[in-house]
Order: C-alpha cells, then sequence, then structure tokens
C-alpha cells in the first residue's frame, strides 16, 4: 500500500524537509501533495485522494487550527490521519489539536519520530 501523502506549511523548506524525511525512510509514498496553507490543503483534499496529512499551525490565510476544524467537519476528512509539525510551544493549544485527532510533532525533528507516528496512524512500514 502506497501513502497519498499532504504536507502543509507556508515555508517552502519545512516542506522539502518532511518530504525528503519521508523519502529517506523509504515508505511507500504514492503521490506527494504540498499546500502553501489551510485553505490550499482543503482544495488539494476536494481534488485528491490523501492517506495522510502533515501540517503546521501559523500560516498565512488560513492557520492549521482552522484547517483542522473544517477538515474535521468534513465527513470524507473527519478520520483522516494528520500529523502537526510546528514549533508551537503552547501545551493548551497542543492538547487542544490533540483533541481533534492531531498527533503532535515538534520542529525540529529527528526522523525516527516522524517514522514512528506515520507507523502508528497507518500501519505502513518502511519498504522492504
Amino acid at each position: 500500500m502506497s501513502l497519498n501523502v499532504l504536507v502543509v506549511d507556508d515555508s517552502t523548506v519545512v516542506r522539502t524537509v518532511i518530504i525528503k524525511t519521508l523519502r529517506i525512510l523509504k515508505l511507500p509514498l504514492g503521490e506527494v501533495y504540498e499546500a502553501a496553507n489551510g485553505l490550499e490543503a482543503l482544495d488539494t483534499l476536494e481534488a485528491n485522494w490523501i492517506d495522510l496529512v502533515f501540517a503546521d499551525i501559523n500560516m498565512p490565510v488560513m492557520n492549521g487550527e482552522e484547517m483542522i476544524e473544517r477538515m474535521r467537519a468534513n465527513p470524507a476528512w473527519a478520520d483522516l490521519p494528520l500529523v502537526v509539525v510546528s514549533t508551537e510551544g503552547s501545551e493548551t493549544r497542543i492538547e487542544r489539536l490533540e483533541r481533534k485527532g492531531a498527533r503532535f510533532i515538534h520542529k525540529p525533528f529527528a526522523p525516527e519520530i516522524v517514522r514512528d507516528v506515520v507507523r502508528e496512524l497507518t500501519g505502513v512500514t518502511n519498504e522492504q
């Protein structure tokens, strides 16, 4: 099974780092989509089959928290695995996101953390 992944971050560099990390881990990737904000991400979700979302919180146009709220309100995306990758330090905000079903990874991150979270959320392991 290959994973179609959406990476949402206003930083091109961060999106590239996440995608390279997924490739270095030899995870079975299908299509990899990118979005620079939550609104672009919702448009991408509407147009494509996505298995896993990585998203930042602090972005222009539509932040990650609003994007997550809209995703969870849509039955098609309500249970979509979601990983927040952020420098966010507010425990209150992190707990609120986790209650909405998001996993949280702090930037900067080790590749092994990404691997473990992807395995836990999707059951997918590294390619053999």
